[in-house]
């Protein structure tokens, strides 16, 4: 099938192969969580330790909690509105509630096609002022960070659990996801 439009699970675009630091990071800490609810606290845990021009690449099938951690994150950053999966609008930007908060840039790369289709989302933050969190982002859009964060993730098909693997590419990524330990 051609053109950036696929079935439901299959992302959109050319995927590449995992590099040498790809293959060391899937040694990263791999969380349990028994709840949606446990999924957004992870999220808010994890905004405690994002700062402007963070990139984090979210993986998973749907219904694994990549939108509902995207929550926990825009709740820990104190962002204004409701977060919502932005599938249709492909990027949203959510400012901050309070002066000297942080921007969250929500994008869902499910629909792209290319890495010209990212570079072209036309953004009204500059990303190096934000955190940047890119659903189905995988092979499309590593290039815009070197240091970035990426969390695979899948739900137990009979239950609400979801498996969270935490994968730390360059900067001080390593020390801040151990930071997140329970």
């Amino acid at each position: 099938m051609s053109g950036p439009l696929h079935g439901p699970g299959q992302p959109a675009g050319p995927r590449v192969a995992l590099t040498p630091e790809q293959r060391a990071a899937l040694g990263g800490p791999v969380l349990t969580m028994p709840t949606a609810a446990d999924m957004r606290a992870l999220g808010a845990r994890l905004a405690g330790v994002l700062r402007a021009g963070d990139l984090v690449v979210l993986t998973g099938p749907l219904g694994a909690g990549k939108t509902v951690l995207v929550q926990g994150i825009g709740a820990g950053l104190d962002v204004r509105g409701v977060v919502v999966s932005p599938t249709f609008v492909i990027a949203r930007v959510h400012r901050p509630a309070r002066p000297g908060g942080v921007p969250l840039v929500h994008v869902d790369a499910y629909r792209l096609g290319s890495l010209d289709e990212v570079d072209d989302l036309d953004l009204d933050v500059d990303m190096a002022d934000a955190v940047t969190v890119v659903e189905w982002g995988a092979g499309l859009v590593e290039h815009l960070n070197d240091a970035r964060l990426e969390i695979a993730m899948a739900r137990a098909p009979d239950s609400e659990e979801r498996t969270v693997r935490l994968m730390p590419f360059g900067g001080d990524w390593a020390a801040r996801v151990a930071s997140l330990a329970p």
